[in-house]
């Protein structure tokens, strides 16, 4: 069995995601992948088994492991063994075990992958100045496996694939690609949203998996209608309450649901022309900047655990991430 220990600097950098695609492309080819996200603490009671990340990988690699023993706690004050020992637990019967390295023990990761008899993927988040972080790689030593680096604008996937690749050859460090940046992976779907915000949702409960892949914040003059409402598609879009002109029109246009902040209760028509859309309402008693902050503040967090999600990730990986190398080195692939 062989086992990839995926860390990174920076929290929400992507690693979660880097071992769904990555398991993902294995079960493809017939192979059993496993997963284990140890939470390292100080103490004893934090509580194991509720992430929503581990839920998600569970049911995407059809494990029979108990979340428990996916999620589990390991004391700060012996990491490299804890890890050693989870492993061992969820190891059987799987062709590849991927660790999802608490980001707090970044630096700690080469005595763990020692410990576990790992391979050590990095996932690097990209910056304009990369040359600190690609000198701090080296460090890793033989145990690294190469370097993927995530949420790349489009403006600079070229020089990312050819003079950063380069840098990392000259120092011996393999480049295993590079994914761009992309919306629909970091979007919020229409439950998550209405968690964020405080929400309650009014009608379209039966679609709370939609994915939101834009945010609207509906204007205070009049002569906006459908024609700004029409400008994005796949929206959220935002709207004082008192202001049912606005939406209705935006509800004539692609609308994935439709937020109404402030204490006026919602008009029974704007109610009625959603349900005829099939478009979700929520209605929050926060004001409009709350909310968008609210919503900016989810969108920085926002996690890929939805399907639709994974087989944008699964298209993006195939076409940017050399995994067949990965998976080479890996003992998985002749």
């Amino acid at each position: 069995m062989a086992t990839l220990y995926v860390t990174t600097r920076e929290k929400g950098s992507g690693k979660t995601a880097i071992c769904a695609g990555l398991g993902k492309l294995l079960l493809n080819e017939g192979k059993k992948p496993g997963y284990l996200k140890p939470v390292v603490t100080g103490g004893n009671n934090t509580p194991e088994g509720t992430d929503s990340d581990v839920e998600f990988i569970k049911r995407l690699f059809s494990l029979d492991d108990s979340s428990v023993l996916l999620c589990p706690s390991i004391n700060e004050g012996n990491i490299s063994a804890g890890i050693k020992e989870a492993l061992d637990r969820v190891s059987q019967g799987k062709d590849v075990v991927f660790i999802d390295g608490p980001t707090e023990q970044y630096r700690a990761s080469s005595d763990i992958s020692k410990e576990s008899n790992a391979k050590i993927l990095i996932v690097e988040p990209y910056s304009d100045d990369l040359s600190q972080a690609i000198v701090g790689f080296k460090g890793f030593g033989q145990s690294l496996l190469g370097v993927i680096f995530n949420k790349v604008t489009k403006s600079r996937m070229d020089e990312v694939q050819t003079t950063v690749s380069e840098q990392l050859k000259k120092v011996g460090i393999s480049f295993l690609g590079a994914l761009p940046e992309d919306r629909t992976l970091f979007a919020l779907t229409v439950t998550e949203l209405t968690g964020h915000i405080n929400g309650e949702m009014l009608s379209g409960a039966e679609k709370p998996d939609e994915i939101i892949e834009n945010v609207m914040l509906g204007a205070m003059t009049t002569d906006h209608g459908t024609d700004y409402f029409g400008r994005k598609q796949n929206k959220a879009a935002v709207i004082r309450s008192e202001r049912p002109d606005m939406q209705l029109a935006a509800l004539e246009t692609s609308t994935r649901c439709l937020v109404l902040t402030g204490d006026t209760p919602p008009k029974p028509v704007v109610l009625i022309k959603a349900r005829e859309k099939n478009i979700p309402v929520i209605a929050t008693k926060d004001n409009t900047a709350t909310v968008m902050q609210n919503i900016e503040n989810a969108l920085s967090e926002a996690r890929i655990n939805q399907e639709d999600k994974l087989a944008r990730l699964e298209k993006l990986m195939e076409q940017n991430i050399d995994y067949q190398s990965i998976f080479k080195e890996l003992g998985l692939t002749s």
